[in-house]
């Protein structure tokens, strides 16, 4: 994104586009569009940030060498929605071809790890929003409820579910391919020890 100065009275005014994404600071913020509506979410925290790293690594020793797991990502279903998932799954010949924007249905999986600041748009508003824009398989990863994992899969126009995963038990899936694991892993520090 651009950096612009905000004194200059160039900040668009809403509903907001993608284009207009493009104008705000590039300022360690996240900028997601929901139906022109924009929301601003500050740089994720080291535990938010620990999940997605031990959830990335689990996912990329169990994917098959034609999928791709990766990190905040631009998805963009319409001008007035833009999305930024904590991690995705998509298939590496796509990837290649991806420049900046990936389309919903680029990707085989969606993930979100909620924080404080993301709490009500991970829990409603990005299912809605996952669900409509047609993408397959939602995670939403609740790192304080131990953590628990609440997977969505796509039934029709919505995600039925959601089936909870509390640490202490195991996450066997087979889609968008085989894996599994425990929850608890999600929140282990490098320096842990069974």
């Amino acid at each position: 994104m651009a950096t612009i100065d905000p004194t200059a009275g160039a900040f668009p005014v809403a509903p907001f586009t993608v284009d207009d994404l493009f104008k705000f600071p590039d300022d360690g913020n996240r900028y997601e569009l929901f139906n022109g509506s924009l929301v601003v979410s500050p740089a994720p925290t080291p535990r938010h940030q620990r999940v997605i790293t031990r959830l990335l690594t689990i996912l990329q020793a169990a994917a098959p060498p034609e999928l791709e797991c990766l990190t905040t990502v631009n998805v963009s279903p319409s001008n007035e929605d833009f999305y930024i998932p904590d991690l995705v799954v998509v298939p590496e010949q796509v990837s290649e071809a991806v420049d900046l924007m990936y389309a919903p249905s680029d990707l085989l999986l969606a993930v979100e790890v909620v924080s404080p600041s993301s709490k009500a748009h991970d829990r409603a508003t990005k299912v809605a929003a996952y669900a409509e824009a047609g993408i397959p398989l939602y995670w939403r990863v609740e790192p304080m409820e131990g953590p628990t994992v609440y997977l969505y899969e796509l039934d029709g126009r919505t995600y039925a579910g959601p089936v909870a995963y509390k640490a202490g038990t195991t996450v066997a899936l087979s889609s968008p391919f085989p894996v599994s694991f425990d929850p608890a892993e999600l929140m282990r520090l490098r320096s842990w020890n069974p």
